[in-house]
């Protein structure tokens, strides 16, 4: 656990299409502002804000909405080490310790030096084409190379460290962090991961005559993914897909940047969370 976090320059962000989010952020900032603190309140779309937060000019952003919320959050701070403190509106909440009825006490225990901030691995993705690099993107939960719309599996050919590991042929194969365990991966039939770890997670998505099994990769590894068929995709933390040609290649690495996030209590919030979520799931069915 890391020295304890005290913020003095705040900006609250909201999820635009959640208005009760907006309301609940108002709240924050009059809170702070009732403590001597000026914290402005925006969308995180809003350009000026992302411009304000990219140019160092705030020491944390609350993320007002759900795990949607935080993972855009961690794309914008990331680069400029602003630590991410998520207050949850949404349903699942895999990313976030604080639910809306319990800020107000966490923002108290905030100031009284019971934060601690935890870094979280990302990765980084580079598409290449004919020996080309052709775009790049960081991702908090996952790299996903896929089938787009077309209903047939695609074919893939994985690599770590340049050696082949094993061809696919299946919906897709999915390389995951340790916070992207509890998201697609698990889905997908994945182990969960402490996030802690540093580890890249591949997890193939509905394989077909091929392996099976998720593979946990050494930390420090590149993982090559090369492509063998034609309708195929490559999505980043669910973000709107680019298409992919056949032989193109896309190389995945642990990120340069880490996302922070502002914690409270001991690291034992992790298996809280997951123990909650599972119970919740599990409660409508018979036992």
């Amino acid at each position: 656990m890391s020295l304890p976090f005290i913020p003095k320059r705040i900006v609250v962000t909201a999820y635009p299409k959640m208005p009760e989010a907006f309301t609940e952020a108002e709240a924050m900032s009059v809170f702070l502002k009732e403590r001597g603190m000026d914290a402005p309140v925006g969308s995180l779309y809003d350009e000026d804000l992302r411009r304000r937060v990219k140019q160092g000019e705030f020491d944390m952003l609350i993320a007002v909405g759900g795990d949607g919320s935080v993972l855009r959050a961690g794309h914008l701070c990331a680069p400029s080490k602003v630590p991410i403190l998520g207050v949850n509106l949404g349903r699942l909440g895999f990313l976030i310790q604080i639910d809306r009825k319990e800020w107000h006490e966490y923002f108290d225990r905030l100031f009284k030096g019971e934060a601690w901030i935890e870094n979280r691995m990302m990765l980084h993705a580079e598409h290449f084409r004919a020996g080309e690099k052709i775009g790049t993107s960081i991702a908090l939960n996952e790299v996903v190379v896929g089938r787009g719309q077309n209903l047939r599996p695609v074919r893939l050919t994985a690599y770590v460290d340049s050696r082949e590991l094993t061809s696919y042929v299946a919906d897709g194969l999915i390389a995951a962090t340790a916070t992207g365990s509890t998201a697609y991966a698990l889905a997908a039939g994945g182990p969960i991961l402490p996030p802690e770890l540093r580890n890249i997670l591949l997890v193939p998505i509905a394989p077909h005559l091929s392996v099976d099994r998720a593979v946990v990769l050494s930390e420090g590894v590149t993982v090559g993914i090369k492509i063998k068929s034609e309708n195929a995709i490559l999505s980043v933390d669910g973000q709107p897909p680019t298409p992919l040609m056949e032989d193109d290649h896309v190389n995945v690495t642990a990120a340069d940047v880490t996302a922070q996030f502002v914690r409270f209590g001991n690291p034992g919030y992790f298996y809280r969370n997951i123990t909650m979520h599972i119970n919740e799931n599990s409660s409508g069915f018979p036992r």
